[in-house]
């Protein structure tokens, strides 16, 4: 494991969550970042940090990363998703909404609209060290990991996103409830 890659993003991951919570933007860790933030260790390499953020904090959220020296990068409809680059770190931003029922949706793109899981963002907040974390309720993040190929044909399941799914299954159940 880059120990050091890991560091780093743990530092960004901090700075972005003390100048969010400060702006009053709230934000989630999803993917593999908030598994680990739920187990309390760093498991495994990540390649980026995936974040929840909602659609209506996006414009405050964009200028508050690039003041923060991120640089935004190409990809995925404005609407449904941002991405930006600092130091080599990668941070995506999915953008969320709630639908006239209250669920959490995808705020746009080709599934805009759509409901995500049940209690998508209800959870406690997960911890590495001192660094405490909001994430994805575990359950939904097995329910993420099993149904993307599923919901998306064109994502298949990745040996790691299995090698996940087997680590939160194996946790205590008490802290999977979400």
């Amino acid at each position: 494991m880059d120990q050091e890659r890991a560091r780093r993003q743990l530092a960004l991951i901090a700075e972005v969550l003390e100048s969010a919570g400060g702006a009053g933007i709230p934000l989630w860790l999803r993917g593999g970042w908030a598994m680990d933030f739920f187990l309390g260790e760093v498991t495994r390499d990540h390649g980026d940090i995936d974040w929840f953020a909602w659609a209506r904090d996006a414009p405050a959220l964009a200028g508050l990363l690039v003041r923060l020296g991120h640089t935004p990068v190409p990809g995925p409809p404005a609407d449904l998703q941002f991405d930006f680059v600092k130091d080599g770190l990668d941070s995506s931003f999915t953008l969320i909404d709630r639908d006239a029922a209250g669920r959490v949706t995808v705020a746009g793109g080709p599934w805009a609209g759509t409901p995500w899981p049940d209690g998508l963002l209800g959870t406690e907040p997960g911890r590495i060290g001192a660094l405490r974390a909001p994430i994805v309720a575990p359950r939904v993040q097995i329910e993420i990991k099993r149904m993307m190929p599923v919901w998306d044909p064109a994502r298949p399941r990745r040996a790691k996103d299995a090698e996940d799914i087997a680590r939160l299954e194996a946790a205590p159940h008490p802290r999977t409830a979400g």
